[in-house]
């Protein structure tokens, strides 16, 4: 598939201006020219034309905005001074598996200010002796060159980084979730009290009307009492009464 036809399916029916990101790899480019791009592109932040069969980036268009370029696997050989010119706030630069092979050549790219990362890995430039030493020599402004820093600590890969931020963000969501809301175990303890002088106060109200159906129970024994006392007294008076009249007789 030609390059402009591929621009056009990538697009979507949707306006260049519209577009952050396209990726046209595997596609043809016609004379190894850039063809279907253009200044209407102003919003593209990353571009990919890997494998396109591109030797001249004389026709790439004006990407203000470009901060990831992607080219490997292409016949570029020279000609990077475009990019300053063309993509000035280039930060990642892909030339890996081009014709690129001496030093002066990647001297276009001090003018990048703001490149962090240059891949030339599979280019013949880099069977040069002392060729990492020479490269971050040339270009101060870069961090890392083919993946490394000058320490060979690998680069970190940014689609990880933006993962671990996704999954640290899902734990603090989960973490509230979870926990307990703001005030939430002060309220348990107050119902905790609630609940423990309603429950007192109960057994106080049942130890009183206890204690006033035992007073009744014993009032209701002395009448008992009194009530059979009196009643003996009374049997008692009527046998005197009867002893003394037989005395009479």
């Amino acid at each position: 598939m030609e390059m402009k036809k591929k621009i056009n399916l990538e697009l979507k029916n949707r306006a260049p201006e519209e577009v952050t990101e396209l990726v046209l790899d595997n596609c043809l480019c016609v004379n190894g020219e850039i063809e279907g791009l253009n200044d209407t592109f102003k919003e593209l932040e990353f571009l990919s034309m890997a494998n396109v069969e591109l030797s001249s980036l004389a026709r790439l268009p004006s990407l203000n905005k470009l901060r990831k370029l992607e080219l490997s696997d292409n016949i570029i050989s020279g000609g990077l001074e475009v990019l300053a010119e063309k993509c000035p706030n280039l930060t990642y630069l892909n030339l890996s598996g081009n014709k690129i092979k001496d030093l002066s050549t990647v001297e276009a790219l001090q003018n990048l200010k703001n490149l962090k990362s240059l891949d030339l890995f599979n280019c013949e430039i880099t069977n040069l002796e002392d060729y990492r030493e020479s490269i971050f020599e040339l270009l101060q402004q870069i961090t890392y060159l083919d993946g490394f820093d000058q320490d060979d600590n690998e680069a970190p890969d940014s689609e990880e980084e933006d993962e671990e931020d996704g999954d640290e963000d899902e734990e603090d969501e989960e973490e509230d979730e979870a926990g307990p809301p703001e005030g939430y175990e002060e309220e348990e303890e107050d119902d905790e009290d609630e609940d423990e002088d309603e429950a007192g106060s109960e057994v106080g109200e049942g130890e009183e009307e206890d204690e006033e159906d035992d007073d009744d129970y014993v009032d209701e024994g002395e009448e008992e009492e009194e009530e059979e006392e009196e009643g003996l007294r009374g049997e008692k008076r009527k046998r005197d009464a009867e002893d003394d009249g037989e005395e009479d007789d």
